[in-house]
């Protein structure tokens, strides 16, 4: 039995089955992505998506889906499933279907009167291609395998109608076709490594839905493009690969190199080898950048997202090499001391506070995971962002005379907590942040700290000076000592926002920290009575009359809720980092459960991966992106801990 598979009565559930979904991403940028029986359930879906260079490296859905029929004794049994007005599923390919499973790709198997067939899908690590393979296992008379594609041609984030602008034409390429219905686009290649007859029957696909669309307050409704059909005979036994790329292959080699791909494979047959490969899909190179994916499938690269995955995503898999070229692509964006926060070149947002604090420690972590080079590398770039923080820069972010950090501006979001409707921010969060000032006061010792190894004379005086005057005003406006916790944040006058958020946890895990061991300690303790669940920390107190804890409905009603109260694994982060903190090797107990405990998500939502969030309330469903950065890297990073405080431990025994 494989660690992740799916028998028949769950994929003929249609309530289960549309509810998880596959996730397979190149490091082109490409991806595809269906649900487990391939119905389609958001307009992110497609077997092939790829970035496309003419519209700015946007993600745009060629390939949306691939109807497989078998044709056996004068009958039709078409294998494909889509969405259409009301219930109403058509057609309903996916009661065929016997199992699934994803240990090494995506494969499933259906069976059709006497003929047994199975699917294995594989996107190329390096091009934008598809490749899936069809075997027919069993079957007691030769079997015809019609193929229908349907093209969509248009931006993850849009959806299109039937138009006359689309170029319908087609052109024969080697065993195939090759299309692209409108201008700018490459061509969409679809070819056989057998020889097929291509039978044209242009038409239009009308009304397909999306439900997660629908849920989530947005158009659900298009009409996708099939131009006709592809027909190939087979017998028992028999094999073929299908391929959809943006470039003509030789289908003499599809076999082949199918074969050779799959050997190079880590199988996803525990709940480490899931969490490493879903890290690697989150790595992206094109031209000369590296860059991470905050989370498939609508985000892109965001700034503070790149920089606390970092670690978790390479430094745990011991790959300096990734991490160095990631971090060089981020300084090349950074402009007055700042980092985008999220965009594309020449449109950046820069409105992120805490994303150059973020970056020292990223660089922070490289130099303690061996990377001899980091203070050489980034030590500029870090006393750069330092003085910019000290003399001030946009949005209000600055060095106060206390030595802390202020950052504000009217309607903007600035910190992570950055949700924003059409009311205004939901956090605005105006003032001196909790987790800012620790990243600083982190920041400030750190590059202190390096710079007498490196024996700098020009060193300034003000970072000498800097880090007692912040830790002594840190404590004495965020440190409640009635209460036991620190202040979330805290305005210009003085005044506190005593919200019991997670924002203090970073405080408490950060390598230089303000606060002693009892500080951390009555940290903890409220943190795990009031917001530690088995998927991660509630970003609010359930006790306070602004909790929400479920996390649906419509773009604002979401973003309500996104950080008042909402559980986020990335969290686990920082709490299972100052628990081994204050209690070393005999934490890892207590932080080696927490972490179990995501293995029983592993067959959930994006199969074999983490989502961006979780309800607050139990049973703590899942919610927002299928598969996020921060969550997966979080995660690896605190097992990694854990694993070199039992190798300490085994060593002293």
């Amino acid at each position: 039995m494989a660690y992740i598979d799916f028998d028949k009565s769950m994929l003929v559930n249609l309530e289960y089955s549309l509810g998880k979904e596959i996730l397979r991403t190149s490091r082109t940028g490409s991806y595809s992505s269906t649900t487990l029986v391939g119905c389609n359930t958001r307009k992110y879906h497609g077997l092939l998506v790829c970035p496309v260079d003419s519209f700015g490296g946007e993600r745009y859905v060629l390939l949306s889906s691939l109807d497989v029929s078998v044709v056996e004794g004068g009958k039709i049994f078409n294998l494909g499933i889509h969405k259409f007005d009301g219930e109403h599923f058509s057609p309903k390919g996916h009661k065929y279907l016997k199992d699934f499973t994803a240990e090494i790709i995506p494969s499933m198997s259906y069976e059709v009167g006497t003929v047994k067939l199975r699917q294995e899908r594989l996107l190329s690590d390096k091009s934008d291609q598809l490749m899936i393979r069809y075997t027919i296992e069993e079957a007691q008379y030769p079997v015809t395998l019609q193929f229908r594609p349907l093209l969509a041609f248009r931006n993850i984030h849009e959806l299109t109608m039937s138009n006359l602008s689309a170029n319908t034409r087609v052109y024969y390429i080697n065993n195939g076709i090759k299309m692209k219905l409108y201008d700018g686009f490459p061509y969409l290649s679809l070819q056989f490594s057998k020889k097929p007859e291509f039978v044209k029957v242009p038409d239009w696909v009308y009304g397909v839905e999306y439900i997660e669309e629908h849920k989530r307050g947005y158009d659900y409704k298009e009409d996708l493009f099939n131009p006709g059909y592809f027909e190939l005979n087979m017998v028992a036994g028999e094999s073929i690969v299908f391929a959809a790329s943006t470039d003509e292959v030789n289908p003499s080699g599809l076999k082949a190199r199918f074969s050779n791909v799959i050997k190079t494979k880590v199988p996803r047959d525990n709940f480490r080898n899931c969490l490493l490969n879903a890290a690697q899909q989150f790595i992206v190179r094109r031209k000369k950048d590296t860059d991470i994916m905050a989370g498939y499938h609508w985000f892109g690269s965001w700034g503070r997202d790149t920089f606390i995955s970092l670690p978790g995503l390479t430094l745990s898999r011991g790959d300096l090499k990734t991490c160095r070229e990631i971090l060089d692509t981020q300084t090349g964006k950074m402009k007055d001391g700042l980092f985008p926060n999220m965009g594309k070149t020449g449109d950046y947002a820069f409105n992120s506070v805490d994303a150059p604090l973020w970056f020292i420690w990223a660089v922070q972590q490289y130099i303690n995971a061996g990377g001899k080079d980091g203070w050489n590398k980034y030590g500029q770039t870090v006393i750069q962002i330092i003085n910019t923080y000290t003399r001030g820069t946009s949005f209000n972010i600055g060095m106060h005379e206390n030595g802390l950090i202020y950052a504000g501006e009217e309607g903007k979001a600035l910190t992570w907590m950055d949700a924003v409707t059409s009311a205004g921010p939901v956090t605005p969060r105006m003032g001196y942040n909790v987790e800012i000032n620790a990243l600083w006061y982190n920041a400030l010792c750190f590059a202190k700290e390096n710079m007498k190894k490196d024996n700098d004379k020009n060193i300034q005086d003000l970072i000498y000076e800097l880090p007692e005057r912040v830790k002594e005003n840190f404590l004495k406006y965020f440190w409640d000592e009635e209460m036991g916790y620190l202040a979330d944040y805290v305005e210009a006058d003085g005044s506190r926002n005593m919200y019991v958020r997670p924002n203090m946890l970073i405080a408490a895990s950060l390598q230089y920290t303000m606060l002693d061991r009892s500080m951390i300690k009555s940290i903890l303790d409220i943190a795990e009575r009031e917001l530690l669940t088995c998927r991660g920390l509630r970003t609010l107190s359930p006790k306070n009359p602004h909790y929400k804890g479920i996390y649906r409905g419509n773009q604002d009603e979401r973003d309500e809720a996104y950080h008042q109260g909402t559980v986020w694994p990335w969290l686990i982060g920082p709490y299972a980092e100052a628990y081994l903190r204050l209690y070393g090797e005999k934490g890892v107990k207590k932080t080696s459960t927490l972490i179990k405990r995501f293995e029983e998500v592993m067959d959930e939502h994006g199969v074999s991966s983490i989502s961006e969030v979780y309800d607050g309330d139990p049973p703590h469903l899942p919610g927002g992106s299928i598969s996020q950065a921060w969550s997966v890297a979080e995660i690896l990073r605190i097992i990694d801990l854990n694993d070199q405080l039992t190798v300490k431990k085994m060593f002293k025994g």
